[in-house]
């Protein structure tokens, strides 16, 4: 990655849930790389050490923490040791979040015959639905309570939370987690207002369509051709392709960065090749 200038996290405690995953686990490895100490929270704490490991044989500092972040009890215990280890959060990142087949139509558009054997709306688990809601809202409105309180009356503390364009225009399919990240783009902005008077900016990113391993079974054919979703999604993409995790850093890394963006706040930034902007005509 390129910039007009180095961004410079040194010193900085970084805390990302959802650490232990591809995606989030990338975002902790680029902190790192700009000098901050970072602390990979996930359920899953053996991936988290994982990750963590890699950042310190590559001359970082990381350490692991097992975090539900459903549970706020679970999420004290990791801000405790994270304060013990590393010192008291400057930067948080709430990349806790997913989707689940429980809370997934078969069918885009409801028909008058021919969803015998589609699992259809009024199939939808209402588990699944709350676990889902709840995973992306609450997995970031928890962290943010428990980790916030150290930000006040510290210089250049940020939270980051992950929206979707889902945020912005619902995909079909999922109900569940177009609502939930609608509620993320809307709760960054009520929290940016919150916090303003005590000097936390809060911002989010709006990540477009990017190929991981949970994906790419939906998106391409065993042959490798794109699926017929992939080809709406590309269609609908004025850049025409699919984004790349990397280009989700300078987004990232600007809107956390106090020098660079100390007056944004407030602000759900749309990585996206243009989706968003584009009607479809």
């Amino acid at each position: 990655m390129t910039a007009p200038f180095t961004h410079d996290f040194t010193d900085k405690v970084v805390v990302l849930t959802g650490a232990g995953g591809v995606l989030v686990s990338k975002f902790a490895k680029e902190y790192a790389r700009a000098g901050a100490k970072v602390a990979l929270l996930d359920l899953n704490e053996e991936a988290a050490k994982q990750f963590a490991t890699e950042i310190n044989e590559a001359g970082g500092i990381a350490r692991a923490y097992k975090c539900n972040v459903l549970e706020k009890e679970s999420i004290q215990a990791a801000r405790d040791a994270v304060a013990k280890d590393l010192g008291t959060a400057d930067i948080l990142v709430n990349g806790a979040g997913g989707n689940n087949p429980r809370a997934t139509t078969d069918n885009e558009f409801h028909e008058a015959e021919g969803l015998e054997d589609m699992k259809t709306f009024f199939d939808l688990d209402q588990d699944g639905i709350s676990f889902v809601f709840n995973l992306n809202f609450l997995g970031t409105l928890l962290p943010t309570q428990v980790f916030a309180k150290d930000m006040i009356g510290k210089e250049g503390t940020s939270i980051l939370n992950i929206s979707s364009m889902n945020g912005f225009t619902p995909l079909t399919k999922i109900p569940a987690y177009s609502g939930a990240k609608a509620a993320i783009s809307n709760f960054t902005e009520w929290l940016a207002v919150h916090f303003s008077h005590v000097g936390i900016r809060v911002n989010a990113i709006a990540p477009g369509f990017l190929v991981s391993n949970q994906n790419r079974g939906l998106l391409f054919n065993e042959d490798g051709t794109p699926t017929a979703r992939a080809n709406k999604i590309l269609s609908n993409t004025p850049m025409g392709r699919f984004g790349d995790a990397e280009e989700l850093i300078g987004g990232l890394l600007f809107l956390t960065d106090e020098k660079a963006a100390s007056f944004v706040n407030g602000v759900v930034l749309p990585i996206d090749g243009g989706f968003n902007a584009y009607s479809g005509v």
